[in-house]
């Protein structure tokens, strides 16, 4: 874990209004994925990399035909995100039926992965609604690094499995933190025959099982058997289970994915510079008021003036109109 204390430190940091780093040429922003679920307003929620979460959960509302209208999602806190290496696991409220994934909330603001032989019902948030999902559609990327920063073999190998969103950001802190080979996340279909990452591949859920890490050299023989809340499984091999490389990119996998933000709530400091605004808002109406108010008598004062020094308009026009029917001559055909 002290490999991620520093990262959490720099997100934190950079999460900050006006952070900026010591190189004058770069400023920090913190990736974010926006979580969208009526069309009746611009509102929405935000899922922060490296956020964490909390606060209460809301509900998707029954306004535009959203295939989960009804559902309640996010309220879960970062250190709930770590599932098992059971399906349906990682579940802080909500998981009910252990033996199925369909009709559950989304804590963390996104719906489960879906696997083939629509596994535990899985089926329901299928590539169908991928259209929609948080983040986009299902992707994964490999995960590689080299014997320069870690004793490694060639096989050693991890996937990263998730929505495309959250993959790209999640893949520099990779890089950053655990020298992983940079690639590009790839459109991926676990109900496909050919797909080449499979259930029991999986070595760890996170996220309410929306995300998962797998390699191809583990095989869990239990990963369809017993329901989401079993903690049984196939012991990872040796070189697995004591490998760096592994602890690294699980712990920034704990650290970093994106999880739905809690609804901003106001502070006392909030509520003072409210007041704050409000307050020169009215002085600055009421210097107007008064100001319009002086320049009212000023140009009063002035037709006044103007008055006396050279006759009422209405005065000299009526003149003007005596004279002109007085000299007749004057006006030229």
């Amino acid at each position: 874990m002290h490999l991620l204390w520093a990262p959490f430190i720099l997100q934190f940091l950079a999460s900050m209004p006006g952070f900026v780093s010591a190189r004058s040429d770069m400023v920090f922003t913190v990736p974010q994925v926006r979580l969208t679920t009526t069309f009746n307003n611009f509102d929405a929620r935000i899922m922060d990399h490296w956020g964490g979460g909390g606060g209460k959960w809301a509900k998707i509302p029954k306004d535009t035909e959203h295939p989960f209208q009804g559902r309640d999602y996010g309220g879960a806190k970062r250190y709930e995100i770590r599932g098992t290496r059971a399906f349906g696991s990682g579940y802080p409220y909500g998981a009910g039926n252990l033996s199925t994934v369909a009709r559950r909330p989304f804590p963390f603001g996104v719906w489960p992965l879906y696997w083939d032989q629509n596994f535990r019902d899985a089926d329901e948030y299928g590539p169908q609604y991928d259209s929609i999902r948080p983040g986009g559609f299902i992707a994964s990327v490999p995960l590689r690094t080299t014997t320069e920063h870690f004793n490694v073999t060639d096989d050693e190998v991890y996937y990263a499995i998730g929505d495309r969103e959250s993959l790209l950001p999640l893949m520099v802190s990779y890089v950053t933190w655990c020298h992983v080979t940079p690639a590009w996340p790839t459109r991926f279909n676990a109900s496909a025959a050919n797909a080449t990452i499979k259930l029991e591949d999986v070595i760890q859920y996170f996220r309410g099982s929306s995300f998962a890490l797998a390699s191809l050299a583990y095989n869990n023989t239990f990963a369809r058997t017993g329901d989401s809340g079993s903690k049984e499984s196939t012991p990872l091999p040796e070189f697995m289970e004591y490998s760096p490389f592994r602890k690294c990119v699980d712990h920034v996998a704990e650290n970093a994915l994106a999880i739905v933000n809690k609804i901003p709530s106001s502070t006392p400091l909030d509520k003072f510079e409210s007041a704050l605004i409000g307050g020169g808002i009215f002085i600055c109406g009421a210097m107007i008021f008064l100001l319009v108010g002086i320049a009212g008598v000023l140009l009063n004062l002035r037709d006044d003036f103007q008055n006396w020094l050279y006759g009422n308009p209405r005065d000299l026009d009526r003149n003007r109109v005596n004279r002109q029917s007085e000299l007749q001559y004057e006006n030229y055909p």
